[in-house]
Parts: structure tokens; C-alpha cells; sequence
């Protein structure tokens, strides 16, 4: 098992949380360990840190840190030999039209306005469904490590820009890409998220880099479904990347 005294992060500290309630498991409590300063987590530390099941949310690094749980899990999918299903085919067939742009991360209000149709669409009544725009840009555009912020839109008309579909947020790693979060156009019929998570898988190919960080895996939590359908897959269990056939749980 990897402890944090064997990687090269002696200069930081860690804590955790007091107990508060989980977002994924009704009834039950969570807790999370947290490193600081983040002034210190550099792009070097924080590609260690993802590698002990670390996240970050804005400037916060964590993982989880539950008293008597161990339902989050940390997945990565192998890029190189990621092989789309029927599904995944399909939309990644329908939403090849869609215009990728990559930025560095800024404040645009239409990604703003977007992000708030998407929460009180998909996830109303969740907390997030009124941020404001301090909210928005202390959660999403805060960093210090490599991020880049992906707009997709349908196809430009003449001298206007096509229409706003979904905006992804991912963070570029030494060895892979870190999802970080993804919203999307929740009127608009199509697969967007599935879309998003093979343009990063690709992305990774393209920069040589073997995996995409998706996060964490919950068995029990049907948001977190999706993740586990990105075959070959492997998660982070007692210290150890095991591939997805050895993973608990798995469907």
C-alpha cells in the first residue's frame, strides 16, 4: 500500500474534515482529507496526489476520508486501448459535428449561463443550481495546475459562433488527463456527457499520456453508472490500480 510519507510531498500537510453530509449515499456521513498549502501543489505534486486517489475542487485538494466507508472509488481509463461500445459509437457518430475549442480557463458569462441551465436541468435542488459568479469561478476556473477549459458548439453560421453545447474542464496531468467537470445543454437531445469523456479519452492518446482520471466510482450511486461503462478501466483499491476485471463490484 502507497502512504503519503513514500511519495515526494514532504512539504505539504494533511487533515481531515469534520464529518458533513455525503452528496452521493443518503443517511450517511462523509468526512475528507484534505492537503495544504495549496500554493504548494504544483503540477508535479498534484499528478502524485491523483495517483493516491486525490481530486481537487477549485484551489481544495482531497479524498475521501469516511469513517467506516469505502464506497468512493477511484477510476482511470486506459486510453490507448479504450474500445468504444455500440453506444459510445453511436455518439460519438452524432455529435461529430461539434467544434472543440480549447482555452485557457476564463470567465465567459455564456458558459456561466450554460452551467446554471445545466444545474437546475440535471441537478436541481442539489446546492449548485443558484451559484453565484464568485460560486462558479472559485469551483471551476481557480487552479494552479495545467487546466484547460473545452467549449463545443454546433457549426459556426457564417460570422456567428454556432450554439453553445457543453463546456468540459479538464486538468492535464503527467501521466493522463483528470476529468474535472462537464456541463452541458440540458434541453438539447443527445449523449453529450458520453461525447465528452471519449473527446478526453482521445485527447489523451493524442498527447501520449495513458490514462483518463474519471473521478470517483460509487457501486451504489446510479449518477456514478456511467463511469464504469469506459472499458478497460482500472480503480484505485487499498493502494493498489487493479485492472477492471479485479475491480469489486464491477458490472
Amino acid at each position: 500500500m502507497t502512504h503519503l510519507k513514500d511519495l515526494p510531498l514532504h512539504t505539504l500537510q494533511f487533515y481531515a474534515t469534520a464529518p458533513y453530509p455525503c452528496s452521493y449515499l443518503p443517511d450517511r456521513q462523509a468526512r475528507s482529507q484534505v492537503a495544504t498549502p495549496s500554493h504548494l501543489i504544483h503540477n508535479d505534486a498534484y499528478s502524485d496526489l491523483v495517483l493516491s486517489g486525490f481530486r481537487r475542487s477549485g484551489m481544495f485538494t482531497y479524498r475521501p476520508y469516511c469513517d467506516g466507508c469505502n464506497a468512493c472509488i477511484p477510476l482511470r481509463v486506459l486510453a490507448n486501448e479504450f474500445r468504444p461500445s455500440r453506444s459510445q459509437r453511436r455518439a460519438q457518430t452524432r455529435h461529430a459535428n461539434l467544434q472543440a475549442r480549447v482555452l485557457k480557463l476564463c470567465f465567459v458569462p455564456e458558459h456561466y449561463q450554460l452551467y446554471l441551465r445545466y444545474q437546475n436541468g440535471r441537478h436541481a435542488g442539489g446546492g449548485m443550481d443558484h451559484d453565484s459568479i464568485d460560486q462558479y469561478t472559485q469551483f471551476l476556473l481557480q487552479s494552479r495546475v495545467n487546466t484547460r477549459l473545452v467549449e463545443f458548439r454546433e457549426p459556426d453560421d457564417g460570422p456567428t459562433p454556432g450554439a453553445l453545447r457543453m463546456v468540459a474542464i479538464a486538468d492535464i496531468l503527467s501521466d493522463g488527463l483528470s476529468a474535472v467537470y462537464t456541463f452541458y445543454d440540458p434541453d438539447a437531445r443527445g449523449s453529450f456527457g458520453t461525447y465528452a469523456v471519449m473527446w478526453q479519452i482521445e485527447q489523451a492518446r493524442s498527447l501520449r499520456l495513458p490514462y483518463l482520471y474519471l473521478g470517483y466510482w460509487i457501486a451504489e450511486s446510479p449518477k456514478m453508472a456511467y463511469k464504469v461503462q469506459f472499458r478497460p478501466y482500472e480503480t484505485l483499491v487499498e493502494g493498489r490500480w487493479r485492472p477492471s476485471e479485479d475491480a469489486p463490484d464491477a458490472p
